[in-house]
């Protein structure tokens, strides 16, 4: 029998939000997170420390006694919510929730993945998963020596590579990394190539493939929550310019045709956060229908965030198509993200398979 999902926040998630936002808002903005991009250097170290160690969010999911906080899978959508809400460039997704679920997958079979699961949670380290970002949950794995597309390679301490054998724990020195142009300057992709014989085999290759898939599939569902923050973030600086900027001595935002889209926008924002919240109780909660719910979020969450961007920037006028805006951060970002861990059609392929109603081939 299903539990009826909670979509709610809790006080607990509410003070979490706080905390992360005061801290994002505090240490970067979008001018500064834009020059460090243009830079190629867009990580900020001491906010990840201040985030994954300060606050503890690097250990929400976590046990306690591995020296993690405990927390679950909402709480973290809270984080990725507010770090999507700010385009804030932090291995987070790709550390603290992919890998991080990768690791616990193996049940503590492994003391070298102990050992990392503690240094992760402890926020003394990160680990990547060394696939390309659009790899899907349900895909096909790559195990070759060099993978194209690792997001967040440049900012890892110990890549987690897959190969014929199992999985293997590789210091970062001891592969190469090759920058790769990414649309999305604040999520910096990377050509890896992993040598053969480097690094320690933390799991077999059965235990591996099943880790991987467990730590693709949270990702996929807490990356809702990322595409939600993108769209708020959106929609609240669009109704706030067109409140601002006059045209004929009225307010912009005040003429009905711009009326009707926001008000169609805020609609998918608020179906957006179903979904994502939806996603995200789920996996906290193991509930047998994680896979459903993470297509469901994904398929939709998506395509809401790119549209919220393109109306920011469209109903930005001018200003909105500059370089010194940063509505194209958001926008690069929605897109990006939208291919990331699945696209929308290969979620609603999921989705048809689910319940028994394949498209047409």
């Amino acid at each position: 029998m299903s539990t009826q999902p909670d979509l709610l926040y809790s006080e607990t998630e509410d003070d979490l939000r706080a905390a992360v936002r005061s801290l994002v808002t505090g240490r970067s903005d979008p001018a500064a997170t834009l020059a460090r991009a243009e830079e190629g250097s867009p990580y900020d170290d001491g906010l990840w420390q201040s985030l994954a160690a300060g606050i503890g969010a690097a250990g929400l999911l976590v046990p306690e006694e591995l020296g993690g906080q405990g927390a679950g899978h909402r709480e973290a959508a809270v984080v990725l919510e507010e770090l999507g809400r700010a385009v804030t460039p932090a291995p987070y997704l790709t550390s603290s929730v992919i890998a991080t679920e990768t690791l616990l997958a193996l049940g503590g079979a492994d003391d070298e993945a102990t050992g990392l699961l503690k240094g992760l949670a402890a926020g003394r380290s990160v680990a990547v998963l060394a696939l390309p970002l659009s790899t899907s949950p349900e895909a096909g794995l790559p195990d070759g020596a060099t993978v194209t597309g690792v997001a967040d390679a440049a900012a890892a301490d110990v890549l987690l590579v897959l190969r014929p054998d199992g999985l293997h724990a590789v210091e970062r020195g001891d592969a190469a990394v090759q920058p790769l142009v990414p649309l999305d300057l604040t999520r910096p992709l990377a050509s890896v190539t992993a040598p053969e014989g480097s690094g320690t085999r933390i799991a077999d290759a059965e235990q591996a493939r099943a880790a991987v898939r467990r730590g693709l599939l949270a990702g996929a569902g807490l990356l809702a929550s990322e595409q939600l923050g993108i769209a708020e973030w959106c929609l609240e600086e669009t109704v706030r310019y067109t409140r601002d900027r006059y045209q004929f001595n009225r307010p912009v935002g005040s003429f009905q045709a711009l009326k009707h889209r926001m008000a169609q926008l805020w609609l998918d924002v608020a179906g957006a956060r179903a979904a994502a919240r939806n996603a995200a109780d789920a996996l906290a909660t193991g509930s047998a229908e994680v896979p459903l719910a993470v297509s469901v979020a994904q398929a939709h969450c998506s395509r809401v965030a790119v549209r919220a961007a393109e109306e920011c920037v469209q109903l930005h006028a001018g200003i909105g198509m500059t370089w010194e805006h940063p509505a194209h951060l958001y926008l690069k970002r929605a897109k990006a993200d939208e291919i990331a861990l699945g696209t929308p059609g290969r979620h609603k392929e999921v989705l048809a398979e689910l319940v028994s109603l394949p498209g047409p081939r």
